[in-house]
């Protein structure tokens, strides 16, 4: 067993991490079990700020899309955005099934708790590399 102390606003935490037979990882925590924090899926997913999320969507054609619901998605964009609403899951789903997991995809949302949200599901589908913009929307504008 191994102990893993990580601190955060509010205090710190401690993490019991035990040996677990696991492709790729000998040894994982609770904490990434439970949250996803392997280094699988951050090798997948990567959190842009808005100049580079801006440069790698600018002056290409990449699949750019806002996660957001429709009427947020009507109030403001990003130009060239499709919006795939991640809270109508069916929708969300079947939006994506046809796509090539090897082609990138550009998410966001309105502060990004959504668009790492529909991340992680992309990634769950098979989806080889997702940008996420840091902060969303709001720190877009």
């Amino acid at each position: 067993m191994f102990k893993e102390t990580v601190t955060a606003k509010g205090g710190s935490f401690l993490f019991l991490t035990f040996p677990i037979k696991k492709s790729k990882q000998k040894n994982m925590s609770i904490f990434s079990t439970l949250f996803g924090t392997s280094k699988e899926k951050s090798d997948t997913i990567e959190i842009l700020d808005p100049s580079d999320f801006s440069e790698a969507i600018s002056g290409k054609k990449v699949f750019l899309v806002d996660v957001r619901t429709p009427n947020e998605y009507g109030a403001g964009h990003i130009k060239n955005a499709i919006n795939i609403d991640i809270f109508n899951a069916g929708n969300f789903e079947r939006s994506f099934e046809k796509m090539p997991r090897e082609e990138p995809v550009y998410l966001y949302c309105r502060s990004g708790a959504r668009s790492q949200r529909a991340a992680r599901k992309l990634v769950g589908m098979g989806f080889e590399k997702v940008y996420d913009l840091k902060g969303g929307y709001m720190r877009w504008r």
